[in-house]
């Protein structure tokens, strides 16, 4: 039996996963960085990183239960033909990284403003002008050739760009932005920090003095420690859990 063939609403293996992304679903939705019923997370679950859980198609975030995420093959094109098929978009662009880039376990990727904002610009580059914007410093990578709709070739050309490991996000040029990480903890935070620094950085620009931007330097060190500051991302996920284990307990359905 093929993953193309499992039904994801009574297939509920990998409960921790899939409980995890939907929480990010929920919360993303909470901060108003989804797109109505666009954008898509993915999460590998086997060892090589080619079987994923992914939201399904057309859902809004903020009514994602852990039992709707599907469950797909990177390496099985005939999901396209399930009578729940995920998007097109989702399989082109998170299948073709779930199947050419085993470290990017979870793939998120949203068209939030102030990111989005950033990716339009003519030099889409975010200098470190705060700690946020520092956390990441060398550790974005631009793609200035946006080709229209995340479909298979489009999904292999950007997917071809994350494989240097130091890369944890791709502002992807008159597009959005879209972050990897090894957990939906670590990604999802680095989404949110992302975003936050994207908004510090057009504030900034907005009122049109110059900026004060950190050595780089003083850049690597605050990126690196936050890299290894301790559990902060997993607690920042357990922490959203728990407000949402209170008054959205569904999520886990």
């Amino acid at each position: 039996m093929t993953l193309s063939s499992l039904n994801p609403r009574v297939n509920f293996d990998f409960p921790q996963e899939r409980a995890d992304l939907a929480a990010a679903f929920r919360w993303t939705a909470r901060l108003g960085m989804n797109e109505a019923v666009a954008n898509h997370f993915s999460l590998a679950v086997s060892a090589d990183g080619k079987q994923f859980l992914i939201n399904p198609n057309q859902r809004h975030f903020a009514r994602i239960k852990a039992s709707d995420l599907l469950l797909l093959d990177a390496d099985d094109p005939d999901v396209l033909r399930r009578p729940d098929a995920p998007d097109p978009t989702a399989w082109g662009l998170h299948g073709a990284v779930h199947r050419l880039v085993p470290h990017a376990r979870c793939v998120m990727h949203v068209h939030s403003i102030f990111a989005t904002v950033l990716a339009a610009l003519e030099d889409s580059t975010l200098p470190p002008i705060d700690q946020n914007t520092a956390m990441f410093f060398g550790r974005t990578v631009i793609d200035g050739n946006y080709g229209g709709l995340a479909f298979e070739e489009e999904g292999m050309r950007c997917a071809g760009m994350l494989g240097d490991p130091r890369v944890q996000v791709m502002i992807m040029g008159n597009h959005g932005v879209l972050v990897i990480g090894a957990t939906v903890a670590e990604a999802f935070t680095r989404l949110y920090y992302f975003e936050r620094a994207a908004e510090t950085y057009i504030r900034a620009l907005q009122t049109g003095r110059k900026l004060r931007v950190l050595s780089d330097a003083v850049a690597e060190s605050v990126a690196h420690e936050m890299a290894v500051y301790p559990d902060m991302a997993d607690r920042h996920l357990a922490e959203i859990r728990a407000i949402l284990d209170e008054q959205e307990p569904a999520y886990r359905s």
